[in-house]
């Protein structure tokens, strides 16, 4: 894979539009060289805006993720979203494990991560 080397700091206004007949191909693409993998991955509006509505977020990153741990049988391929911050950092803040009910009272928030989306095919409007 190519790598690049991209800007210091992240704006929100990263990426653009992709013209509509090359989104085709690459979509037919990749489900003619993995037909028998998930072609895609539904979200809805409310996750996504949730994680973009965090303090500091301006984008979004999709990491594909694995429920069974390397050589564990079984487990599923899955799609994580993390919010991202203006460094570049993953909104993946972890819950202490040891605080009281009175001391979690006390914390503002914890970052929002995106998964259980549907996967297609299987899924309304899916072919």
């Amino acid at each position: 894979m190519k790598t690049t080397t991209g800007p210091s700091v992240l704006t929100g206004k990263e990426g653009g539009e992709l013209d509509l007949e090359q989104a085709k191909t690459w979509i037919k693409n990749h489900q003619d060289r993995h037909p028998h993998e998930p072609h895609s991955h539904y979200f809805g509006k409310e996750i996504l805006q949730k994680i973009l509505n965090q303090e500091g977020c301006v984008g979004l990153r999709f990491h594909h993720g694995h429920s069974g741990a390397l050589g564990e049988e079984g487990g599923s391929r899955h799609l994580v979203i993390t919010g991202v911050t203006a460094n570049g950092s993953d909104m993946m803040n972890v819950k202490p494990a040891k605080l009281n009910k009175t001391e979690m009272a006390s914390v503002t928030a914890f970052d929002t991560v995106g998964d259980q989306s549907v996967p297609c095919p299987g899924s309304l409007g899916c072919p």
